[in-house]
């Protein structure tokens, strides 16, 4: 990840002018700026910029943004790539699949350009104040959890885990048998700067437990979820 100063930022719109408004705003604040009128260009594009940061419709031609951020997430170079949606479409199920697809954040059109800034710095910061003295390795329950590959291993499977589903269970797995809240959830793993729905949290639970069973995570009616060792 680049120094705070140097962020590159990929707009994703098919709209000329959200293009024109985001690029005159994010490039007055310092950081450069690519843009892409569709998610399968866009997939072609951030090889070549190698983005800090998407800025990503979700309603376009040729290729959603659905699509392509699944199609991102699954090519390990955008591990640590910031993904947000841009989009008009409020309804929960949108939010939800947004996230389920690997976002970040999901932004309502139409964008307010210095509430838009001000989440951008946000994930700066959090990428800034990253410590070096986190625990990489977390061997619990059977699992191998590693930080620096993104990699769970689960005796001679290697699961592939979402950015986000990785973070939540490397989080759960670092305390285990600690019961987190949502609200403590989004905190940590989201950022106290990023305004998602507690509903994301279970969806991501319920990923998470597909993948590497459904025992391993915990459910305590009316409180939250641990990573259970008992």
């Amino acid at each position: 990840m680049q120094t705070p100063a140097k962020y590159k930022i990929l707009v994703v719109d098919d709209d000329p002018d959200i293009v024109e408004l985001l690029q005159y705003n994010l490039e007055k604040e310092g950081y450069e700026v690519a843009h892409s009128e569709n998610g399968q260009i866009a997939l072609d594009m951030a090889r070549k910029f190698l983005p800090d940061i998407i800025l990503l419709d979700v309603m376009m031609p040729v290729m959603d943004g659905i699509t392509a951020c699944r199609q991102l997430r699954e090519n390990p170079k955008f591990k640590d790539t910031h993904i947000l949606f841009l989009t008009a479409r409020s309804e929960e199920f949108s939010e939800v699949a947004a996230f389920d697809a690997g976002a970040d954040d999901f932004i309502v059109k139409p964008i307010k350009p210095r509430a838009l800034i001000s989440r951008l710095a946000a994930f700066k910061r959090r990428d800034v104040s990253q410590g070096p003295d986190q625990v990489q390795v977390i061997e619990i329950g059977g699992l191998r959890i590693d930080r620096t590959s993104f990699n769970v291993i689960k005796g001679e499977q290697k699961i592939t885990l979402p950015k986000k589903e990785f973070e939540l269970l490397a989080f759960l797995a670092a305390t285990p048998n600690k019961v987190f809240s949502r609200d403590e959830l989004l905190n940590n793993v989201w950022g106290n700067d990023v305004f998602v729905i507690a509903r994301t949290v279970d969806v991501h639970i319920r990923k998470v437990r597909e993948k590497i069973g459904e025992d391993q995570i915990k459910t305590i009616k009316g409180v939250g979820y641990k990573f259970n060792t008992d």
